[in-house]
């Protein structure tokens, strides 16, 4: 009786190892963002199973807000890679006969939206295996900086800042001294696996070129400095300096809206002066007509003079006036030249 119960086990546990089953292990993969992630899938049919084949991946993302994806089928001797929007065209199996019990697949141009459990299910009736793969997309260490956050002056404290870009943790550091035969001063040695090493009352041993080194499970960067230490500046002469050249080019502005403005009232005055005609302005008199009227006068009261009259008047006082002032005109003084450029003529004579 005994026996025959041994059989019987034997022979269900030979049942259950024919069965369809999948090889490949479960376990986590790592890789950096942008490269190709190998999902193995193998599996094994047993005689039993006569069905069609049937492959099916799905993908549970990170977020638990979402719902499983399906995103490449294999069906009735057909492959169908079009489901999910954002693997389309990344994702593919990596054996041309999937038959020969090799489901696995390849998700390239790896992104951080990939991170998820990705499921193979594998169905052949009455036979059924399924596996689960971890994958998570880390981005390597990039864009690293080194660079002094304070002055490089003896005596002086400031820090030597070592900061990547991108990266995901954890990051590890790793400082080294290139030059100046590489001897680190004690106080750094402590500070050189940290992003950030404080220098205390610094000296010219500081001095040198300095490297630093990011890495990650995925990848690393790196990035190098020069330190120089040197002693304070005159910090006074620098401040009159600043305030010299202040002052120096206020003057200079100064001086240039001077002359603008200077230069523009000018030109107005010319304006103004230019349209300034003065029509108003009588022309002057002539001494000739002058002389001409007032010789006329004088005849004028000489007629009206009867015998009676001249008796006041004696022939001497009468002698008294030269003859020759009555044919000869009185000259005229010299006058300033007229302003206006009309020309006018009175009296036969032309006045410009």
């Amino acid at each position: 009786m005994a026996l025959l119960l041994r059989l019987l086990l034997l022979c269900g546990a030979a049942d259950v190892t024919s069965s369809l089953s999948i090889t490949s292990p479960e376990h986590m993969i790592e890789k950096a963002k942008g490269e190709t992630a190998y999902l193995p899938c193998k599996f094994t049919e047993s005689p039993e199973d006569q069905g069609p084949l049937d492959i099916e991946w799905l993908l549970s993302p990170a977020d638990n807000q979402k719902v499983d994806q399906v995103i490449i089928i294999y069906s009735g001797d057909k492959i169908y890679d079009d489901y999910y929007q954002d693997l389309k065209g990344r994702v593919h199996f990596t054996s041309s006969d999937v038959k020969s019990g090799d489901a696995s697949i390849n998700v390239t141009n790896l992104q951080l939206s990939d991170i998820g459990t990705y499921q193979c299910k594998v169905k052949k009736a009455p036979g059924v295996g399924n596996k689960k793969i971890q994958l998570a997309v880390l981005v390597k260490p990039s864009g690293t900086r080194c660079y002094v956050d304070g002055s490089e002056e003896i005596g002086n404290d400031f820090k030597l800042k070592c900061e990547p870009k991108e990266g995901s943790l954890p990051l590890l550091y790793e400082w080294q001294k290139l030059s100046n035969s590489q001897k680190l001063p004690p106080a750094l040695v402590t500070e050189m696996t940290s992003p950030v090493i404080s220098v205390k009352n610094a000296t010219t041993e500081y001095s040198g070129v300095y490297s630093c080194t990011v890495r990650n499970r995925v990848g690393s960067d790196q990035c190098e400095l020069r330190l120089d230490v040197v002693p304070p500046s005159n910090k006074a002469g620098t401040i009159a300096g600043a305030i010299i050249g202040t002052l120096l080019a206020l003057a200079i502005i100064g001086l240039i809206i001077f002359c603008c403005r200077k230069k523009h009232r000018e030109k107005k005055y010319e304006k103004e002066v230019h349209h300034d005609i003065r029509e108003d302005v009588p022309p002057p008199k002539s001494r000739t007509s002058t002389a001409r009227s007032y010789m006329g006068s004088n005849h004028s009261s000489l007629g009206s003079m009867s015998p009676s009259n001249m008796e006041g008047y004696s022939k001497t006082q009468y002698n008294q006036v030269p003859s020759e002032d009555f044919d000869r005109a009185p000259q005229s003084p010299t006058l300033p030249p007229a302003k206006s450029e009309y020309t006018y003529k009175t009296d036969g004579i032309t006045v410009v």
